[in-house]
Order: structure tokens, then sequence, then C-alpha cells
């Protein structure tokens, strides 16, 4: 991406508050399950996260990867478990079918905190984790499915801000039913500009009509090209020519630029454009 081509704006006084916010959360638990977009398995990590989490015991999902394929999804699964040291698992929005992995695996990972507190001379207690991740990553949607059969609410603990409402998911595991949100803080616009592909910053941060610009020049220099180009009925993947065939029309026999770029934004949301990953998986 060109420099200066784009811009997305973001707003510090937002990002302090939403860092305080997350940091009182994460000192009411053992595990951290962070989520983050399958689409965009890099872009929507945050590159300081050891530093935000501090000694937090960490569980990463990628999430929404029924929207991507499945080869290259598992490659991006390895690749992060080597490179964060965490255990790494795919979920998506579709089915429950991976949840007791996740609540197995949380469960697994705080035991060392929960042991080290029974010899402390403290009872055994259930684990108890927060869902965090950048804005939109599917944060809300897996503490939904985690909590669907189990509507316990588990109230305030002991030495625990009572403010906070808590589910019990199982016998042993407790999960903080608000999520955390990672800040999306960093001055790499190739990785905002994505941000933007998944909806993860705010619609007041950006212009559809760049970004969607971005998109289209992103997708007609990837193997998807031609999948988008049939799609479209269009040999040209630019705002202007898709809003041609669309018979999108302004003013003066304009083409409509800024509705075709929202179409084209929530195309690729919705995975109508194909299951497509737009980070590249770094080469060994």
């Amino acid at each position: 991406m060109k420099k200066g081509k784009l811009h997305i704006h973001w707003y510090p006084g937002h990002i302090a508050k939403a860092e305080r916010q997350l940091k009182e959360k994460l000192s009411l638990v053992d595990v951290v399950i962070e989520v983050r977009d399958s689409r965009i398995p890099l872009s929507s990590g945050y590159e300081n996260i050891e530093k935000l989490l501090g000694d937090k015991s960490r569980l990463l999902l990628l999430n929404k990867a029924d929207l991507v394929d499945k080869k290259e999804i598992t490659l991006w699964c390895e690749y992060l478990k080597c490179t964060t040291k965490c255990d790494v698992l795919i979920t998506n929005t579709k089915d429950n079918s991976d949840l007791k992995n996740v609540v197995n695996k949380a469960v697994s990972i705080a035991e060392p905190k929960i042991q080290s507190l029974m010899q402390k001379g403290l009872l055994r207690r259930p684990a108890r984790a927060i869902v965090v991740g950048m804005p939109n990553v599917g944060k809300s949607s897996v503490i939904n499915r985690l909590t669907k059969s189990s509507k316990t609410k588990t109230g305030a603990k002991a030495g625990v801000t009572r403010q906070q409402q808590w589910v019990r998911v199982n016998p042993k595991l407790d999960l903080l039913d608000t999520p955390g949100i990672i800040p999306t803080r960093q001055d790499n616009q190739e990785q905002a500009v994505k941000l933007a592909f998944v909806s993860s910053v705010s619609e007041n941060a950006y212009s559809p009509e760049p970004v969607a610009k971005e998109l289209l020049s992103m997708l007609d220099n990837s193997s998807h090209a031609d999948f988008v180009k049939e799609y479209y009925k269009s040999d040209c993947l630019s705002l202007e020519s898709i809003a041609l065939k669309r018979n999108w029309i302004i003013k003066g026999d304009n083409p409509d630029t800024e509705r075709t770029a929202i179409y084209i934004l929530k195309d690729f949301r919705e995975g109508r454009l194909g299951k497509i990953i737009l980070d590249s998986l770094p080469k060994n």
C-alpha cells in the first residue's frame, strides 16, 4: 500500500480507556482466551499482546474459520503455535462442535494457577477466564456459545470487583460474561486497513471508497482475482467498472462508487467473494 494513499484515524482517548478497562478485567482471571479473525490471523492480533496481558496464560482462537480455506487456516494454526508458544484452536460461526475443546483447553491451561492456590491452603475453585480480542472478531459470539447451555450467574467473588458478572460454563470453568476489548492501537496502516476490511475499526475512522479500493487492489493481485471478477461479471476490479456492471448510476451518468464500495465491503465480510485469508503466511 502506498504511503499516504489512505489513512485510518485513531482516537487516543478511547484507546487509553479501553486499555485501562481491559487491565482491570485481566486482574480477575486465570486464563485469557484471545480471539482473532481467521481472515487476518496476524493483523487481528495485538503487536504487544504479551506486554498487555502480563503473566496471564493465553489460549488463542482463530475464529470465523468457516469464511476461509480449511487447509490454509490449519497452516496458520501451526505457525501461531510455534511463534506465540500458546495453544491455538480453530473455531467457526456455524456450529458448536468446537466448544468442548475450548472449554477443556482453557481449564487445562488454568490448572497450574489453581494448583498454586491450593498449595497456599485455599480450596479448589473453578478456573476463571475472559474472552478478549480486537473489535468484531467474534468475542461476544464465543461467550454466548460457551454459556448457552448454562445461564447460571455466579455473581461477585471474594476479592473480585462486585460489578463483574460471572457465568458457570461447567463445574471447572467460570467465564466473565463481558468481553475484554483489545484497543486497535498501532501505526501500521496496512494492518489498519485490513482491520477495516473485517469491520474491526469503527466506520467513523475511515471512508468506504478508499478502503474498498484497497481491498479490490489486494484481491486483484491474489489467487482469488478470477473468482472475484466472475462474481462481479467485470474484467476490471475497480469501483467504477463494478458500478457500471450493476447499473448503479448517479447524477450526470456517473458511477455510484460510494454505494459500490459499501456493497463490496459487505460482500467480502459475508464471504461471498470466496474463502480468503488476506494475511500472507510468513516463510520460515
